[in-house]
């Protein structure tokens, strides 16, 4: 088991956000987190990486209570969050975003002496060729499409070294060609980098066709798990995606 939560729970005020939910992440899996707006997908990602106290419950990593630690204390320990455009500099090149977040994970900073840009060389550069960005490598972030920044932030949280990469809709803005690669991309870092993946996402094509296991939350609670045609065929799920696709 890599992840556990148990009976986890975030209320803000009246509102319970996150309501007693179980759940398991095991290694190896594209794992799917699905649900309508307001479902409480990105509390519970904020919940489990400490931007957001838990009320109660608790989030094991490795065999390891992380429940009470801090943002970057629980990054260190694996788990790291792909945050969208407020994480990358625009100003900075494609090579200067993502190895700036392997400077951070060694401890290491830029420097006044110029020296930076030679460190960390190697594995930035590993980084940007699986993301399939090594020929944008001086290119401004601000100059790139909106699916290369997505690749870009994915490239950040991968400069962190993380075992479990947590994404909040991976997708979202894409064009059709740009999806189909992000979903492509998403594959290959479970298959060929040891990178385990738990996602939330709206377009249940993308869903459907890349995941290995779904869990759907409503208002906060855990209603079905389990695989993409299970999940599919639940009268519960029909029921809160009625008149949608899946």
């Amino acid at each position: 088991m890599l992840l556990r939560t148990h009976a986890l729970t975030k209320s803000f005020g009246s509102l319970r956000a996150v309501d007693g939910v179980d759940l398991e992440v095991h290694p190896g899996r594209l794992h799917a987190i699905i649900g309508p707006n307001g479902a409480g997908k990105s509390s519970f990602f904020n919940v489990v990486t400490g931007f957001f106290p838990a009320d109660s419950g608790s989030v094991i990593f490795k065999d390891q209570d992380i429940t009470r630690l801090p943002p970057h204390v629980i990054s260190r320990r694996g788990i790291v969050r792909a945050f969208q455009r407020g994480t990358i500099f625009h100003s900075f090149t494609v090579f200067e975003n993502v190895q700036t977040a392997l400077l951070s994970r060694k401890g290491r900073t830029w420097n006044l002496f110029g020296l930076a840009h030679t460190m960390l060389r190697e594995g930035t550069l590993r980084i940007l060729e699986t993301l399939g960005l090594a020929d944008q490598i001086d290119v401004r972030a601000g100059h790139l499409s909106h699916g290369d920044l997505k690749r870009v932030e994915i490239g950040i949280a991968l400069g962190m070294e993380p075992e479990l990469l947590l994404l909040d809709e991976p997708t979202a803005g894409m064009s059709p060609e740009e999806t189909a690669a992000q979903a492509a991309l998403m594959q290959k870092l479970v298959a060929e980098q040891n990178l385990n993946i738990l996602f939330t996402e709206h377009d249940m094509e993308v869903v459907f066709g890349i995941a290995k296991w779904i869990t759907v939350l409503h208002q906060g609670r855990v209603i079905a798990e389990g695989r993409p045609d299970d999940v599919r065929r639940d009268r519960q799920v029909q029921a809160v995606y009625l008149g949608e696709e899946l």
